[in-house]
């Protein structure tokens, strides 16, 4: 790291105690609502499916809220406060629950408002932290998909160590503490980030500061009209919450809007080769739909098939398991620098593969890794499954993220132009909440009937064959959508940016001409 920016390491450890929180949180969930609060797989798998889904619509929101009005830094430090808050309140557990009637309705609205502090605070920090990380390279810098393999290295360091702690502590002692541990992670990520500013030398800054400032009513400013809208927005997430029915429409709504905007906002505003990267980069977003639907069965059903399938005694002593959730985050620390020098060398060889290629191969190792599962399951015969095997498929599954996330992140960054690279950064998080809804139904599948064993590993081998063979094809096209991304006028479009403040284009053919400006006005190198 020591060619990189110094802006980079407090990026990476403001997000490293993010994640902390938010997977120690995580790796408890399922089983808080199923143990604690006694609800029905299916019942829990819904909560999670609408938590998990509001998680990465609010990030389409904070990212335009942050390219219009607040810039990156003030949106991600909102973000902060918000999960502190929200993360605090989830220690508070009550009573223990003794049957389903017994629901204390107080405490279940406290953790209802709880996640929605959380899912609001996820909103403005997850998109708009990233593309900070874009604005400390040029975007034809060599360093950038290294940068962001060893940014997603940095937060996993947070999320292995969160749900390693957070989970152990929640299910031996109390959910309280584990839920309490996770919060304090938060807290030091907001000190970190507050500390660190000077050192972002400017990236993050508001596009208008003018606007911001500017009263609108009641002598109001901007930006604290902002802040207030977003307690209502708090009270609107806890109503979704509370209420999952309504979250689906507001997710195909939200979709539809969103690539409706996009699609339309590129035609009419950006000259060809800017116009196509950006149909690339939706397509490319599209495909992570799929991933994070199978993906996301690690904290869902994945988490309750290891806690009553899996023989997880060691030494004599059973593990709990919610610690098994950190697996994914201990591989990519130690597989992520293995990645980010291999693309390099590959690189410099002409080797390198293409984003969609490398997509591909992410959905295949996916898919794998569910049909790994399900061989050793069945060899078990009516044993329970060797823990073995629950290594094995977070280690496929954590390859086949290596080669989709860290790069999807940079090449959103890449693809997109200055003005819309936070609506850009929110599309692919809003289609990561599509993945965490659809995720929820496969879930539920896995409960259908009696929800035994045998019942999740039909669901297992059907998506696992599933993304095999997507990947396949996505492999076969990518040379299509590579083209689509037009990388070789890349360096000549995006040489100089803005014509003036506020980035007004002008077009010279197919390329964008015009001088890169800093919020001040000042040219950036």
């Amino acid at each position: 790291m020591r060619n990189h920016p110094k802006g980079l390491y407090v990026l990476f450890f403001a997000e490293m105690w993010e994640r902390f929180s938010y997977y120690g949180m995580r790796a408890l969930l399922i089983l808080y609502l199923t143990k604690h609060f006694l609800f029905s797989d299916t019942q829990a798998y819904g909560i999670y499916g609408a938590y998990t889904t509001l998680v990465y619509i609010t990030p389409v929101i904070g990212g335009m809220l942050a390219d219009q009005f607040l810039g990156q830094r003030k949106a991600v430090l909102v973000g902060a406060i918000l999960l502190v808050l929200g993360h605090a309140g989830m220690a508070i557990e009550g009573e223990p629950v003794l049957s389903a009637a017994d629901r204390d309705g107080t405490i279940m609205n406290v953790f209802y408002l709880s996640l929605a502090l959380i899912i609001a605070g996820v909103g403005f920090l997850k998109a708009n932290i990233s593309a900070i990380v874009g604005e400390l390279y040029e975007k034809t810098d060599e360093r950038r998909d290294g940068a962001f393999t060893l940014f997603y290295v940095g937060i996993n360091l947070g999320a292995f160590a969160g749900a390693l702690i957070s989970g152990y502590l929640g299910e031996t002692y109390g959910w309280k503490y584990g839920f309490g541990v996770a919060g304090i992670g938060m807290l030091a990520g907001l000190i970190v980030f507050v500390w660190g500013k000077p050192l972002l030398n400017g990236a993050g800054e508001s596009p208008n500061p003018t606007l911001l400032a500017k009263k609108q009513f009641a002598g109001l400013s901007t930006e604290w009209v902002i802040y207030l809208s977003t307690l209502l927005g708090v009270a609107v997430i806890w109503c979704l919450i509370s209420n999952q029915g309504l979250v689906q429409p507001l997710l195909y709504f939200s979709m539809a809007a969103i690539y409706i905007y996009i699609v339309a906002r590129s035609v009419i505003t950006l000259p060809p080769h800017p116009r196509n990267r950006i149909l690339a980069a939706l397509l490319l977003i599209s495909v992570q739909v799929l991933f994070w639907a199978l993906f996301e069965q690690a904290g869902s059903s994945l988490n309750l098939y290891t806690d009553r399938e899996v023989d997880r005694t060691f030494l004599g002593q059973e593990v709990v398991a919610s610690v098994f959730q950190s697996l994914n985050a201990m591989y990519i620390i130690v597989l992520g620098p293995l990645f980010a020098a291999l693309w390099v060398w590959l690189g410099k060889k002409g080797l390198d593969p293409s984003a969609p290629a490398k997509f591909g191969l992410g959905l295949i190792q996916l898919g794998l890794g569910f049909l790994v599962l399900v061989w050793g399951a069945n060899a078990a015969g009516v044993n329970m499954t060797p823990v073995l095997f629950i290594f094995l498929i977070y280690l496929l599954h954590t390859t086949g993220e290596l080669c989709l996330s860290p790069v999807g992140l940079s090449a959103m960054t890449r693809l997109s132009v200055p003005k819309m690279v936070g609506l850009v950064m929110g599309a692919w998080f809003l289609a990561s909440g599509a993945g965490n809804f659809a995720a929820a139904q496969i879930a539920k599948l896995t409960a259908a009937g009696d929800g035994g064993e045998a019942q999740v590993l039909e669901v297992y081998s059907k998506v696992g064959w599933l993304g095999v063979a997507v990947g396949v094809g996505l492999i076969i096209v990518s040379p299509l959508i590579k083209r689509m991304m037009h990388l070789d006028t890349l360096e000549a479009d995006m040489a100089a940016y803005y014509a003036k403040e506020g980035g007004d284009l002008t077009m010279d053919g197919d390329n964008m001409v015009g001088e890169r400006m800093s919020p001040t006005g000042d040219p950036k190198p």
